[in-house]
């Protein structure tokens, strides 16, 4: 157990539901965001909050990086790279403490995450990525998986941190292939969600029940966990957000383009993508993304 508390670097949906699971496992944590409210409700859940990067780089050996894109990853790391010589003596770590490890559980782009691993320097700043499989819900409650990528030994290092996160975890080898693993789940996924909205739909127009229908789906050949862990969203339109809108563009327009580079077509996530695209013109960026269900209503009205 980390006698240091450890640090969460964003505090949205899943950087509070990684707090969530580290408070319960018996951690410390400390939270930062350029949200002062985001980075203060952890009080509320039994954490604190810190007023800049630095205060996390002086007072923490562990961090969980929970931010919205690739960008942010590296500019957040070399921030933290910077404040690490400004640790002093008195610091609660002291002048010789060990090095830190950041520990990305955001989707990124994996070949840029495989650059950054490989250009820090790991006798200062360690670097884990372990991107989640799972809303913010299902990580809150220990049910996500987590996709690790990196150096064993690092890893190795932050097991009672990875462990708190994610009970479930496969080790997929260098720093990317987390990443990887994750776009292409995300992938299936999103097209599981565009097939479950199109179904209830298509049932509803045809005049049956949803509530029964999707029990008699759930009990198909047809049945995904997607059903279990959004139909009923979908059903009451519920949209609480548990992993948004603007995140599932974010994260679908870096499939494509990375399958651009890879001159590989994905027509299916490239249907996803416009349906997405609906939503976000219709104002529902910060909505769960079970609200495609919302522009596949709307399609359904204007043919």
């Amino acid at each position: 157990m980390n006698v240091s508390p450890v640090g969460i670097v964003g505090c949205g949906l899943m950087g509070s539901a990684c707090a969530k699971r580290l408070l319960a496992a018996g951690h410390a944590v400390v939270g930062y965001d350029i949200d002062p409210a985001k980075s203060a409700a952890l009080g509320a859940m039994g954490g604190r909050s810190a007023a800049s990067l630095d205060e996390l780089a002086l007072n923490c050996r562990t961090l969980v990086l929970a931010v919205f894109n690739t960008e942010q990853a590296e500019t957040t790391c070399d921030a933290l790279l910077a404040a690490l010589p400004a640790r002093p003596e008195g610091s609660p770590l002291g002048g010789g403490a060990p090095t830190l490890t950041a520990i990305c559980v955001s989707t990124c782009d994996p070949d840029r995450i495989a650059a950054l691993a490989q250009r820090l320097p790991a006798q200062r700043l360690r670097f884990v990525e372990m991107p989640v499989s799972g809303t913010s819900d299902q990580t809150a409650r220990g049910d996500a998986l987590g996709l690790v990528g990196g150096d064993p030994a690092a890893a190795e290092a932050v097991k009672d941190v990875l462990e708190a996160i994610c009970p479930r975890r496969h080790h997929l080898g260098a720093a990317g292939n987390g990443g990887r693993a994750k776009l292409a789940i995300n992938l299936i996924l999103g097209i599981n969600r565009a097939a479950l909205a199109e179904g209830l739909v298509f049932a509803e127009r045809m005049g049956l029940p949803l509530t029964p229908f999707l029990a008699v789906a759930r009990d198909s050949a047809a049945y995904s966990q997607i059903m279990d862990v959004k139909g009923d969203k979908m059903i009451a339109g519920d949209f609480t957000p548990h992993g948004k809108i603007a995140q599932t563009l974010k994260d679908f327009s870096l499939m494509l383009e990375l399958a651009q580079r890879l001159q590989q077509q994905l027509p299916l996530a490239g249907t996803y993508t416009d349906i997405v695209e609906g939503c976000m013109k219709a104002g529902e960026a910060e909505l769960d993304n079970a609200a495609v269900i919302r522009e596949i209503r709307r399609r359904s009205r204007a043919s």
